[in-house]
């Protein structure tokens, strides 16, 4: 399948504070908040929502189209994702900006703070899904500059082009009048616990509201699974156990490139669904959305030994 990913470009600085945030946060003092977090490690990773996500993807043998924005840096970020199967042909560069990046602390209880710089990302809106040249069989709409976003959801819309509206961390800024035009209409909505809270606050869209038009409505919700709902039922999937907690950094992305994977081998939605909480339990495992790295057979074998036998085939043939 033809499957273009959109969302943010970025690199991320990923810092681990050896304690907790909530310590040191005073609940009186909050109107004058000056803190400081002394961390005690430092990664610069390859990340954003869009190549993160079409990063799995590609682990799991698609061919995905990475459609943003980038900076005059993004040269090593292209050739490692061409080398790992990612097509970069629609990403663009805008030479007076640097890649956008994502500045993130973790404490010991996986709580983060965070600061994203937009650079390149900024200039997304300009990019139009009319443009290509071919018309996709789906299209993930991640969080990117909200602008672009909006436009694309509504290009989609236009051209009877089946996509997830992924809003993420967008939620925050966006309001409940931006948020509605991205939902409405889109096959799909995909968003956290905390998240889909935030749009029902500031949209009054229920789970029924949306399901009134999306086919599905996807929540995830951590170490407690995620939770797939339908017109007419809901599914459960339980979180795959994992072998070590590294870093949440990008699990929200690998599972809806597990998610889908499933959609692109016409697979169920609990397949679906299980599929992306493997790929998730993955990246878990490692510091970064792109650190982690396997084989179909060894994705097989994980999702087999926790779901059972995998009623589909990852590469494609019978």
């Amino acid at each position: 399948m033809e499957i273009v990913v959109t969302g943010s470009i970025a690199y991320d600085y990923l810092m681990t504070f050896p304690g907790s945030f909530s310590e040191h946060l005073l609940s009186e003092h909050l109107a004058r908040l000056s803190v400081s977090f002394l961390v005690d490690s430092m990664e610069r990773r390859r990340g954003g929502c869009a190549p993160n996500i079409a990063y799995t993807l590609a682990l799991l043998g698609e061919r995905p189209r990475l459609m943003g924005t980038a900076g005059r840096d993004f040269d090593e970020y292209r050739a490692w994702l061409e080398t790992v199967g990612v097509d970069t042909s629609l990403t663009r560069v805008i030479a007076h900006k640097f890649t956008a990046s994502f500045f993130c602390s973790t404490d010991q209880h996986n709580n983060q703070i965070a600061s994203f710089y937009a650079g390149a990302m900024s200039d997304a809106r300009d990019l139009s899904i009319h443009d290509l040249s071919f018309k996709p069989d789906w299209v993930i709409i991640s969080p990117n500059d909200p602008q672009a976003m909006l436009r694309y959801a509504q290009e989609c819309r236009e051209l009877g082009i089946r996509h997830i509206f992924d809003p993420g961390q967008q939620v925050a800024r966006s309001s409940g009048e931006e948020l509605r035009a991205g939902i409405i209409g889109a096959d799909i909505l995909i968003c956290n616990d905390y998240e889909f809270e935030i749009i029902r606050q500031k949209t009054g869209l229920t789970e029924a509201d949306v399901l009134y038009q999306a086919e599905a409505l996807v929540i995830t919700r951590g170490e407690k699974g995620s939770t797939i709902l339908l017109r007419d039922h809901r599914i459960d999937i339980p979180a795959v156990r994992t072998e070590r907690m590294a870093d949440p950094t990008g699990v929200g992305d690998a599972y809806r490139g597990g998610f889908l994977k499933g959609l692109a081998a016409g697979a169920d939605w609990e397949t679906c669904g299980r599929l992306g909480s493997v790929a998730a339990t993955f990246a878990l495992e490692h510091i970064g959305g792109q650190s982690h790295s396997y084989t179909l057979e060894e994705f097989k074998a994980r999702y087999e030994a926790h779901f059972g036998p995998l009623s589909i085939s990852l590469n494609g043939t019978s």
